[in-house]
């Protein structure tokens, strides 16, 4: 082979070379051109978790569901022991029916010294008219003193008479007055024992909800992921007995660069595909961001360093969507979360939305 031949040999495949790396960088390039409105990160699906725990201290009598069942808002998921709550309710009961017998007691006091009352009136009146007798009789025998028509004597009598009447008079209305105020003391014991009567009432309420509360509920349509404690164990206030998953608020969380970030407002379309399941596509749209960014160097200066600010996103799957196929969920799932940033632009075939029949 000569020598020009060969060059010629050389230079034909270098072109070939420099021709199929020249196609694939225009491929590679118009590639990224043609879907750069679309965004992705990887992320992990998560859901609400709720604790079921027990409002008291107390022993846990039944758990009455297992890990991974399916429960309904207002189920009863466990029950406490409540033995002890009894005893109390019971004191408080037997306390309630004292208050009400003592109340009882106070109002019929009440009724005696306002008879008392009435009786000394009564007196007051009989000790006026008395004194109204005496004082004509003494007028009477004054008059008379003087003509000499009646004895001196007569006269001192009827005076007597009637300050004996005035006196009676003025000891009946002090009775009526001692009368009135053991009624004002009578009314004031009433209202202090039915106050007693009124916290014996909250008392027996007060354990009646702690019986109530005993029986601990679901909150939320959701699935038991874990049962933290067993029937017998001992929980302090507030213990944790079953942790739930809410599968009707059910996210995406996913991380994006500070130069992406601030193209995604919140209410924006996301896909999500997911390892386990990579040939469906779920519609999601962004319902949290990050009020500051994550993974933030100590000394933030150069541009580079500006873009490995990263902040926290959050896209829900519409719940109604979620309650078609709560049996199905898996938390934790990992995926890809695809973000268009052009609402304008479609969605690539691939990404288009395709969800797994029921």
């Amino acid at each position: 082979m000569t020598m020009q031949k060969k060059k010629w040999l050389i230079r034909t495949a270098a072109a070939f070379v420099i021709g199929v790396l020249a196609f694939a960088a225009w491929q590679l390039i118009a590639g990224k051109r043609k879907n750069a409105w679309i965004a992705s990160c990887n992320g992990r699906l998560e859901a609400t978790e709720i604790n079921v725990a027990a409002k008291m201290a107390g022993r846990i009598k039944t758990i009455l569901v297992d890990e991974g069942d399916f429960v309904k808002a207002g189920q009863v998921v466990a029950i406490m022991d409540t033995d002890v709550l009894e005893a109390q309710r019971r004191v408080a009961e037997a306390n309630w029916h004292q208050a009400m017998y003592d109340a009882a007691t106070a109002r019929g006091e009440l009724a005696q010294r306002e008879s008392e009352k009435a009786a000394d009136l009564a007196i007051v009146a009989q000790r006026e008219a008395e004194l109204d007798v005496a004082k004509k009789s003494f007028n009477r025998s004054s008059i008379l003193a003087v003509e000499g028509a009646t004895s001196q004597q007569k006269e001192d009598d009827d005076r007597a008479q009637m300050l004996s009447a005035a006196a009676s008079l003025k000891a009946a209305h002090a009775q009526v007055d001692a009368a009135q105020a053991a009624i004002v003391t009578a009314r004031e014991q009433i209202a202090a024992k039915e106050s007693a009567v009124k916290a014996a009432q909250a008392t027996i309420e007060r354990v009646q909800a702690n019986i109530n509360e005993s029986v601990l509920k679901s909150p939320r349509d959701g699935r038991v992921e874990y049962r933290v404690a067993q029937p017998g164990e001992v929980v302090s206030n507030g213990g944790t007995v079953l942790t739930l998953v809410d599968l009707t608020d059910v996210y995406m969380t996913f991380f994006l660069p500070t130069d992406v970030a601030g193209e995604v407002p919140l209410g924006t379309e996301v896909h999500l595909v997911f390892d386990a399941a990579p040939q469906w596509v779920i519609p999601a749209y962004v319902t949290f961001v990050s009020a500051e960014a994550q993974f933030t160097p100590k000394y933030v200066e150069t541009k580079e360093e500006r873009q490995k600010l990263m902040f926290r996103f959050k896209a829900h799957i519409p719940p109604a969507g979620l309650r078609k196929y709560i049996t199905r969920i898996k938390t934790g799932v990992r995926g890809v979360a695809y973000i268009r940033l052009d609402p304008k632009k479609p969605w690539p075939p691939n990404l288009q939305v395709k969800i797994p029949p029921l």
